[in-house]
């Protein structure tokens, strides 16, 4: 099965990995943010990473639930 690829474009240096979240409709809220980053397995750029402040740059992929996330400069 081919993994679904999702740009997210920004027009800011970078974005966190809460506001991803919050950008991809994942979660609806940060508060929600921080017990998703708990349960699920969220992997950027190969590596195991749940920190809800990680800094996400164009260029990252993220790695939620089979969907990868791609960040991208507007």
């Amino acid at each position: 099965m081919k993994q679904k690829r999702v740009p997210i474009h920004i027009n800011t240096e970078c974005i966190t990995l809460g506001q991803l979240l919050k950008f991809a409709d994942v979660v609806g809220s940060g508060s929600e943010a921080k017990f998703y980053l708990a349960s699920h397995k969220i992997v950027v750029n190969d590596e195991l990473d749940n920190r809800r402040g990680r800094k996400l740059r164009p260029g990252d992929t993220i790695v939620i639930e089979e969907v990868t996330y791609e960040i991208i400069s507007k």
